[in-house]
């Protein structure tokens, strides 16, 4: 297991939990979000303002599809199960970590989506969003972990046993 990439839906904790497990094992982490923001030199939203929704899945697709570390956890944003090149990249590099919330546990977390950088079609919703993502979390998913109800510890222990190091 080189890599570990966690997918699942924005406020899941993709980035918390990463960075605590890179320290535990003594790897790198990578926020693939602030390579993009880095990259483009603007923030996600105003990446999707000025792009457009198909625009910044082009940008997502192409900065995820070229990282390219080792012993590294990676925390994509949660739209990247709409990028074929970057999931396929990601089935090659490491082991897909699908962190998975119910739709009331994401709800609650998250405030304000759009200034969050969701990727929201005209006139969907979060729950229309939840509903489409999870069926390609599941389909992209090598582990996946429930953390509905979990303390933050917990979580990252049931990723660590699932994934075979602790």
């Amino acid at each position: 297991m080189d890599n570990i990439i966690f997918i699942g839906m924005p406020a899941v904790g993709k980035s918390t939990i990463g960075v605590v497990i890179a320290k535990r094992l003594g790897y790198q982490f990578t926020d693939t979000d602030l390579l993009i923001q880095e990259e483009e030199g603007k923030l996600l939203r105003e990446i999707i303002q000025e792009k457009g929704t198909e625009g910044f899945l082009e940008v997502e697709d192409r900065v995820n599809a070229n990282v390219n570390v080792s012993h590294t956890v990676i925390a994509p944003g949660g739209s990247v199960v709409y990028c074929e090149n970057a999931m396929k990249h990601y089935k090659e590099i490491g082991k897909v970590v699908y962190l998975q919330a119910s739709f009331e546990t994401i709800n609650r977390r998250l405030k304000n989506a759009k200034n969050r950088g969701v990727v929201l079609k005209d006139g969907q919703t979060l729950k229309d969003l939840y509903d489409e993502r999870v069926k390609l979390f599941e389909k992209y998913a090598d582990v996946t972990v429930c953390e509905d109800g979990l303390p933050l510890e917990d979580t990252i222990q049931e990723v660590l046993t699932a994934l075979g190091v602790e």
